[in-house]
């Protein structure tokens, strides 16, 4: 029979990974608390960053539906669970693990796909959902300008062909 305490943790991991995005697993052996504090403050908002028991986390995630996950419970094993941009969370954890190697991406899970330690970091070169946004909007107004634009010059083109033809005729009404 598990333990009451157990269960709840179980409970609250299982709950953690069905509302979050994403989840990474990073084994954080050699750091110090202070640097697992500046590790959680870098994630910001979207991201809480546990430090978590291997075989309940396990049980978690495989009641929540995820067991692509199973081989990378050994070690010491955190993980950030990530109800935000997935790619703000990665690049925080790509720049921290610049500056403090010890901390070791095992890999994660992405609105419930595998990913690798180096998919992970093909994710931090992404530039951020606001950014990718903004650039789509910004190609999508400067086709729309084009467009106008070409919609303003047919009616003046035709203008200046009527005018013309008009100009003709009358020179060669007037030649006559």
């Amino acid at each position: 029979m598990a333990r009451p305490d157990k269960a709840a943790a179980v409970a609250e991991l299982t709950d953690k990974f069905r509302s979050s995005n994403a989840a990474v697993l990073t084994e954080y052996r050699g750091l110090t608390v202070a640097q697992l504090k500046t590790l959680r403050r870098s994630l910001g908002e979207n991201a809480q960053y546990a430090v978590v028991k291997n075989t309940l986390t396990k049980i978690a995630a495989n009641e929540a539906g995820i067991s692509t996950l199973d081989d990378q419970f050994a070690g010491p094993t955190a993980v950030a669970f990530i109800t935000g941009d997935p790619v703000e969370s990665a690049k925080a954890l790509r720049d921290f693990t610049k500056e403090n190697p010890n901390l070791v991406i095992k890999g994660g899970v992405l609105e419930g796909k595998a990913l690798s330690a180096d998919e992970i970091k093909k994710l931090a070169d992404l530039e951020s959902r606001e950014v990718l946004l903004s650039k789509l909007a910004g190609a999508l107004k400067g086709k729309q300008s084009q467009a106008a634009s070409l919609f303003q010059a047919l009616p003046s083109k035709l203008v200046r062909t009527v005018d013309a033809l008009r100009a003709k005729q009358a020179e060669q009404g007037g030649a006559e």
